[in-house]
């Protein structure tokens, strides 16, 4: 059966986190990081890749399934001719190794369930030796193992392990998953039924800081608890995605790891963390970001492992047959290698902006990178660079980037005038102005009244809309009008945006085929209607754009409006924070 991506639900521990589809199977998980190898791969390519399903015998597809009030507790109801049942999963963020919980619940009748567990360790690769060890069954393979408890007998049958059960009304029973180095003893016993105690009781309670409020305020918290799973506590660190190689267009090669901190990604997640009220966030994620970047301001990379690893190669999983066939798949990102001169303008912005919602001042030596950063800034913002979307195509004098650029020198200039820090204001101030003159001057096309994606093209792009939004250009700017017009004319795909032009005539990118609309583009075009006094246009996109969300409140990078289904890596930050800045521009 096909399970599109939108098909699944995301639960997670702040440390790893797990796809579950909508039949009952959890089809990825890598443990015990986000960015380690997946012991479940089902996602992409097949049932020999490893899955785990949990669900009525003969049922394929769940009645409805919701998360618990505002938690990672996901509840799946089956309604059978027998009887219903309830799957509760989740994932305790307990700080130690991780463990994935489903508790079985009878509601009425009797059903008859039925469990099929396939571990496959290195992203579907290593078929593991499995033994029972005191009524526990033990998977291992190299330095993984997997201890599973539970309820009813599994049997072995072609590196698989299945079982049949019948539960009643107001019967429980537990499963539980627990990872664990394959040189270490079993885990200690765990309470299921304490833990999904304790874990509603962690969602809740982070929830209750929340100070997001206005008419969309539940979409708003369900895209604030998707950005608090995809941080990884022990460091700080932010992925863009807890997923790689979903395609931005099904059978094509638009495949990439999103298991990493993107500086930009995690920026403006914070940002939207703490516009939210949560700014312990925003200072776990300056004291990652310093320990990253700690060095030469020219080796700054744009992504990190989540632990700020600087190595990320580039690999391809030959022996995953991709997600509906898109390949190759991929593990690990050049782009690491790539310069990208906006994110320094969207992490001294981000540094900036949590101060201003409350984060205490950081210390000297913070502002000591700060200032370093400001140093290469101003050594080589006039070079041309790979800029937001990561082109693989040669390098060029992108517009957004250079509008980002004066977004860092116009922050530090404000952090000297309202915080009291020193620094070179002075001259920071006539670089700004500089930068100003050069993108107004090379970076608009006169002719057709709108700025361009780079200097000298005819191109547009979707990150020109950030243009008032940063605050480069007041939005009643007519270049900022004209630019809005333009991009809605010339980018829009049923209404919604598509990030810049992609045929076989464009060598923007340096890819071949196309992709979906890009959601976070489709609400920043939401956002700056708004800026522009266009409010009810705003809404309309607005809210049509949450009703692409999943049954849960999901999104993934991009959507086919052909199709009518989700693209990419899922679920994604950059689109969930952008749900939450829109929102927050039309209350």
């Amino acid at each position: 059966m096909e399970v599109r991506i939108e098909d699944y639900a995301l639960i997670g521990d702040t440390r790893s986190a797990a796809l579950v589809g909508r039949d009952g199977s959890i089809d990825w998980l890598c443990l015990p990081r986000f960015d380690s190898p997946a012991c479940f791969a089902k996602l992409l390519g097949d049932a020999s890749n490893g899955f785990w399903r949990l669900a009525p015998a003969g049922h394929e597809t769940a009645t409805r399934r919701a998360y618990v009030d505002d938690t990672l507790i996901l509840e799946t109801v089956w309604e059978t001719a027998t009887g219903t049942v309830k799957v509760i999963d989740f994932m305790p963020p307990r700080h130690t190794n991780p463990d994935l919980v489903r508790i079985v619940e009878g509601v009425s009748g009797t059903v008859d369930m039925s469990v099929e567990i396939s571990i496959r360790f290195d992203y579907g690769r290593i078929v593991p030796w499995s033994r029972l060890i005191d009524g526990h069954l033990h998977a291992v393979g190299g330095p993984d193992s997997i201890w599973i408890h539970a309820p009813v007998p599994l049997r072995g049958d072609g590196h698989r392990h299945s079982g049949t059960f019948t539960i009643a009304a107001g019967e429980r029973r537990a499963f539980v998953f627990a990872w664990q180095p394959s040189h270490l003893p079993k885990p200690d016993h765990m309470d299921p039924s304490d833990q999904l105690s304790k874990t509603r009781m962690f969602w809740e309670e982070w929830v209750s800081h929340c100070q997001a409020t206005g008419p969309w305020r539940g979409a708003v918290v369900r895209s604030l608890i998707t950005l608090k799973a995809l941080t990884y506590s022990p460091t700080g660190g932010i992925v863009a995605a807890p997923t790689t190689s979903l395609p931005e267009h099904i059978g094509g090669v638009r495949n990439w790891d999103y298991r990493y901190c993107w500086l930009r990604d995690a920026a403006m997640t914070l940002d939207a963390l703490s516009r939210a009220g949560y700014v312990g966030e925003a200072g776990a994620w300056l004291d990652w970001l310093l320990r990253a970047v700690a060095g030469r301001p020219e080796d700054l990379q744009v992504t990190y492992g989540v632990a700020g690893e600087r190595r990320l190669p580039e690999q391809t999983l030959d022996w995953l047959s991709g997600y509906e066939g898109s390949r190759p798949v991929r593990i690990g990102n050049d782009a690491v290698s790539q310069l990208q001169l906006d994110v320094y303008g969207q992490a001294l912005g981000c540094i900036y902006r949590a101060r201003k919602h409350g984060m205490p001042p950081p210390d000297s030596y913070a502002w000591s990178t700060v200032r370093k950063l400001m140093d290469f800034i101003e050594r080589s913002w006039d070079q041309p660079d790979e800029g937001l979307w990561e082109i693989r195509g040669r390098r060029r004098h992108f517009v957004h980037s250079k509008v980002m650029v004066w977004a860092a020198a116009d922050h530090v200039v404000r952090a000297v005038e309202e915080f009291g820090r020193t620094g070179p204001v002075e001259r920071w101030r006539a670089f700004r102005q500089r930068i100003h003159a050069e993108v107004c001057d090379k970076g608009f096309d006169a002719e057709r009244g709108t700025f361009t994606q780079s200097y000298g093209s005819r191109e547009l792009d979707a990150a020109l809309l950030l243009i008032p939004i940063v605050g480069f250009l007041p939005p009643e700017d007519p270049r900022v009008v004209g630019t809005v017009d333009a991009i809605q004319r010339e980018l829009t795909t049923d209404g919604l945006l598509l990030r810049y032009p992609t045929s076989e005539h464009n060598d923007i990118d340096g890819l071949p085929g196309t992709e979906g609309a890009f959601l976070a583009g489709s609400f920043w075009l939401a956002e700056a209607l708004a800026l522009l006094g266009r409010k009810d246009e705003a809404t309309e996109l607005f809210e049509r754009l949450l009703g692409l969300t999943n049954d849960v409140g999901l999104l993934a990078e991009e959507y086919d409006p052909v199709r009518e289904r989700q693209l990419g890596n899922f679920p994604q930050a950059f689109t969930h924070v952008h749900l939450i800045h829109t929102a927050q521009a039309l209350s």
